[in-house]
């Protein structure tokens, strides 16, 4: 089945174009160069572009960005005041108030270019539409940090009941897509803040979920840093780790990780990055075994699905 095309809400919110034109010159009436655009009409029914008080429009607590860089954002003021505002926010109303579902970056650079109206366009939307399309706004731009991503599809599925496969077809993903970066969420939480800073890169973050411990996973990111590892090198960190040993590992008995072979590990990660669940592969010789592990009646349909088997 086909995914649909990422920014398929937002053609529909805007009404197709979304855009305002000019009605087309009398059959009869002489050529003449085209006119210099105009500020839209207010349209009586609210569902044209119209230019309202830059106090009245507020940000979605449903906005999944978090982060906006000021330096963007003073350069987007400078052309604001150069040019004005080229595609207007859209809006719903709350109230008395007037809630961002799109544009909120825009909105923030108005108000440093000291606007005092912007151009909205007004749509009637449900909190899960604002949501999906703010999230299918921030991915067309690539906009979103990995985890702002991942806290907008856990928000999906959380606060709309939706499954992993339904969040995929809303926002144009696919569903391993999305099931790799819920994954996400599960790292302790200084790690989340050093994934959303960039400190931490999406594949080494990857490789750190697969040790479940919240102070193992802190006590190999730091010999990440300290030793400059790569994801390959980390891999073997992590391997080592979760080998067998006669006593538990803990946080601080990290050690340098042995040699593993490295056509292993890497058939390894493919196969935990294609079920996005923990993977263990043991080879010797042309003999081993394949371990996946689930935590639940539904992640061992969903890996079942990924691996085509079927059942009654």
């Amino acid at each position: 089945m086909s995914k649909p095309a990422l920014g398929r809400g937002l053609g529909a919110l805007l009404g197709g174009g979304g855009r305002t034109s000019a009605p087309p010159p009398a059959a009869l009436a002489p050529v003449s160069p085209p006119p210099q655009p105009t500020p839209a009409t207010p349209a009586p029914t609210g569902n044209g572009v119209r230019k309202v008080s830059l106090d009245r429009v507020v940000p979605s607590p449903l906005q999944p960005r978090r982060d906006f860089t000021e330096e963007s954002l003073r350069e987007l003021a400078d052309s604001i005041r150069e040019q004005g505002i080229i595609q207007p926010l859209v809006v719903r109303a709350v109230g008395e108030r007037l809630e961002l579902i799109a544009g909120e970056r825009r909105w923030r650079a108005s108000r440093l270019a000291g606007l005092t109206e912007v151009p909205v366009i007004e749509r009637p939307a449900t909190d899960r539409e604002v949501l999906e399309l703010a999230l299918i706004e921030n991915l067309q731009r690539e906009n979103l940090n990995p985890l702002e991503e991942a806290s907008g599809y856990a928000q999906l599925q959380t606060q709309f009941e939706l499954t992993q496969e339904q969040v995929a077809q809303k926002v144009g993903r696919s569903r391993a897509a999305v099931a790799n970066a819920l994954r996400l969420l599960k790292l302790a939480p200084p790690l989340l803040d050093s994934l959303r800073t960039g400190q931490l890169s999406v594949g080494h973050a990857k490789v750190l979920l697969g040790l479940t411990e919240h102070a193992l996973q802190i006590a190999a990111a730091e010999q990440v840093r300290q030793r400059g590892l790569n994801v390959r090198q980390t891999e073997e960190l992590v391997t080592q780790l979760l080998a067998p040993k006669p006593v538990a590992a803990t946080a601080a008995s990290i050690q340098t990780p042995n040699t593993r072979d490295p056509h292993v590990v890497d058939v390894e990660n493919r196969l935990r990055e294609r079920l996005a669940t923990k993977v263990g592969l043991r080879y010797r010789a042309g003999r081993g075994a394949i371990e996946i592990r689930f935590g639940s009646d539904d992640e061992l349909n969903r890996v079942l699905e990924v691996l085509g088997i079927q059942i009654d």
